[in-house]
């Protein structure tokens, strides 16, 4: 009988969010890719640029584009041969570091209403502590800027020094979100030129469901910021924290041949076990994945493994015979030898 963690396939609807802003109902309705296990299950809501948008507003008035453009019209950077000052915010200040009931600073609400230019114009005016207020979602301007996918945006900020590693509501950092999303483009700019002492620490953040940047790019079929995280040292082995599936497993749960070879191929440990003790070929077996199981044989996969339930891959067929001829009987080992050699055929 197949181990109920490893031969069922228990695919659920995808209801994850990175985070969305509380104080404005934009609610994506975007067809959601299909994630392995509950483990990572729970509603949650997304952002959407289609939609009005209900802001934060100071006092009792709504914040519109017109107003954000008022309260930082004259303000501009003064400079000179010799250094770059701040200007002074005047009768603007207050304005300018108010933070709304919502925890949104009007840096926060410019990239709310995707106006660059001003979002940029208060990029440079502001100093870099401001530019990491979290809202009361957790949010910083990176996190919305990224949902948001305002790559310039995304380019300021962190040229300015806004961290990468301020994590939202739910765990996630701006990169979490670029993973999940596909912002190929704003996860570029956030992993452009930084040294591996800096990168890594960030690759390895595990939001509070237990996932990691590549296995976010896994579940959601991230090919291209995949290749970039792998590219830029991501740990291709690491494990999410609730049942330490490495993405390989996420992967072949998914039936995503392209990201097993983009895995496999990159050196992604074919043999990695869950704490169950599954391996990849228990879990593509478990599914009657012959492509997949076939691909893994290929790259060495070790049939005999056992998981917690002294289950081989083997054990997991159920009778198909195409995953069965997978499986050439000519690896019975004792102590590590082999004492049988040549196929041998299966009885029924």
């Amino acid at each position: 009988m197949a181990s109920r963690d490893c031969s069922k396939d228990d695919l659920l609807e995808d209801t994850r969010m990175d985070s969305g802003i509380d104080s404005f109902r934009s609610i994506l309705k975007s067809e959601e890719p299909r994630e392995p296990s509950g483990d990572f299950s729970g509603p949650r809501d997304k952002l959407s640029t289609a939609e009005e948008r209900l802001d934060s507003a100071y006092g009792s008035s709504s914040i519109t584009v017109e107003s954000l453009t008022e309260i930082v019209e004259g303000c501009t950077l003064s400079s000179s041969t010799e250094e770059q000052q701040s200007c002074e915010l005047s009768a603007e200040e207050n304005l300018l570091t108010t933070i709304t009931e919502d925890g949104d600073t009007i840096l926060h609400l410019a990239i709310i209403h995707e106006n660059i230019l001003i979002a940029l114009e208060l990029i440079h005016l502001f100093p870099k502590e401001v530019l990491d207020i979290q809202n009361n979602l957790y949010q910083s301007p990176l996190h919305l800027a990224t949902y948001l996918n305002l790559t310039d945006v995304v380019k300021g900020l962190l040229e300015k020094g806004a961290s990468l590693e301020l994590q939202d509501q739910d765990g996630n950092t701006a990169l979490h979100a670029a993973c999940q999303h596909g912002r190929t483009d704003c996860a570029t700019e956030m992993t452009r030129d930084l040294p591996p002492s800096v990168l890594v620490p960030v690759l390895e953040i595990q939001n509070w469901r237990g996932l990691a940047c590549l296995h976010l790019a896994a579940l959601n079929r991230q090919h291209q910021i995949m290749n970039l995280l792998m590219k830029k040292g991501a740990d291709l082995n690491i494990q999410e924290g609730t049942s330490g599936k490495t993405a390989l497993h996420l992967a072949v749960e998914l039936r995503d041949i392209q990201s097993v070879k983009l895995l496999l191929s990159s050196g992604a440990d074919v043999d990695a076990a869950m704490y169950n003790g599954c391996t990849p070929l228990h879990l593509a077996v478990g599914r009657q994945d012959i492509a997949i199981a076939n691909l893994l044989c290929q790259f060495g996969a070790d049939k005999m493994l056992r998981n917690m339930e002294d289950e081989t891959a083997l054990d997991l067929a159920d009778g198909n015979d195409d995953i069965l001829a997978l499986f050439p009987f000519d690896d019975l080992q004792i102590s590590g030898r082999a004492v049988i050699s040549g196929r041998h055929e299966v009885l029924s």
